[in-house]
């Protein structure tokens, strides 16, 4: 059985970043101890993974068992209830690694297929489930992105040398990795410095598992409190949309910025003058940005730090020595004045990138 459902699992991550406001999940049908049909949740108003498993299996599905990464869905919404679909089928047996935060859902989905007959059980690969998940479900029960920091520093703690060079700090199997992380995240954010020091193209050339294919690029958001960004950066090249946030800008800044292509949000500034960060957020949660990946720089990552938005980190360690007084790194902010204090993360990992450490965990 857990063969199935790790199989489901691998099909879920094939959606990540793709399907946002909804769910990443993946479904597998068995017959007989043979796979009948399989899927994984395609883009808003299209099917739900179970809808293409069930597609795909015809026929065959009549007295079969439905391995998910999630409770199937019991309410119209983008598209029609899965557990209707699946009781049509004559599905026997469902299997589901978690229940569905959604308060739509939550229980009921499983409650409706019993009611038809169909044998249901909860759990299996629920840990996995839920951190495929994990930004689907804060943006479920509280209408806000999952915000996810990640930076790369020297054994030393450095970002940059002292004339301000950063390429590159980790290697190659590590950036490899961040553009999967970029793949996953519904979007990119950095502060202004960042692009007027760095340029960055802020894209993934990470195709997921989809054999070569980007479906989609990131919203990149830029924050700029005055419009320092120029207008010959990358990030108005580049596929996709870029999103200007800032205080304040006159008329003439705007229309230069409409000629680029950006897209432009005002939003209120906080009493040190940036961008209010907390309505930032409940913006792009209306925007139904569930997943958002944070990339720099330090001003940006010490606020975020201060005002305790941060979910999960993601910090690449290489080992180099860079050295200097003054050089950057990767966290400023107002920070903590004892070490009891400091934020402490949970549910660490840590893993080998090529020479690269990279520790992960969660703050809350």
């Amino acid at each position: 059985m857990l063969v199935f459902m790790e199989r489901a699992l691998s099909l879920a991550k094939l959606a990540l970043g793709q399907v946002s406001p909804n769910p990443a999940v993946g479904a597998v049908i068995v017959r007989d101890g043979e796979v009948v049909g399989q899927g994984y949740t395609q883009p808003p108003m299209q099917s739900h993974a179970e809808i293409v498993a069930l597609n795909q299996a015809g026929d065959l599905a009549k007295g079969a068992t439905l391995f998910v990464t999630l409770e199937p869905c019991c309410h119209y919404g983008r598209t029609p209830p899965c557990t209707k679909a699946i009781i049509e089928a004559g599905i026997k047996e469902v299997h589901f690694a978690m229940f569905d935060p959604n308060p739509l859902v939550n229980g009921k989905g499983k409650a409706e297929l019993e009611k038809a007959g169909i044998k249901t059980y909860a759990g299996e690969g629920e840990a996995a489930a839920k951190e495929i998940n994990e930004a689907y479900i804060k943006y479920i029960t509280t209408g806000m992105p999952f915000v996810t920091v990640k930076f790369a520093l020297s054994l030393d703690g450095k970002i940059a040398t002292r004339t301000g060079d950063a390429r590159w700090i980790s290697g190659e199997e590590s950036r490899k990795y961040v553009h999967f992380l970029r793949y996953a995240s519904d979007a990119i954010m950095v502060g202004v410095s960042t692009v007027v020091i760095d340029d960055p193209k802020l894209t993934t050339r990470c195709s997921g598992g989809r054999g070569g294919t980007v479906m989609k690029q990131p919203l990149r958001i830029v924050i700029d409190t005055t419009g320092r960004t120029p207008l010959n950066a990358k990030v108005f090249r580049e596929p996709g949309k870029t999103l200007l946030a800032y205080g304040k800008l006159n008329k003439t800044k705007r229309t230069a910025y409409a000629k680029v292509g950006a897209e432009m949000v005002e939003l209120p500034t906080n009493g040190m003058g940036f961008v209010d960060l907390p309505i930032l957020l409940e913006t792009l949660g209306k925007r139904e940005i569930m997943n958002l990946l944070v990339e720099g720089g330090g001003t940006l990552l010490g606020s975020l730090f201060d005002l305790n938005l941060v979910d999960k980190v993601v910090a690449f360690i290489a080992p180099i020595i860079i050295g200097g007084t003054d050089v950057k790194t990767p966290v400023l902010g107002k920070g903590i004045d004892k070490i009891a204090e400091a934020m402490r993360l949970k549910q660490v990992k840590i893993e080998r990138f090529g020479d690269d450490a990279m520790i992960c965990g969660y703050t809350k």
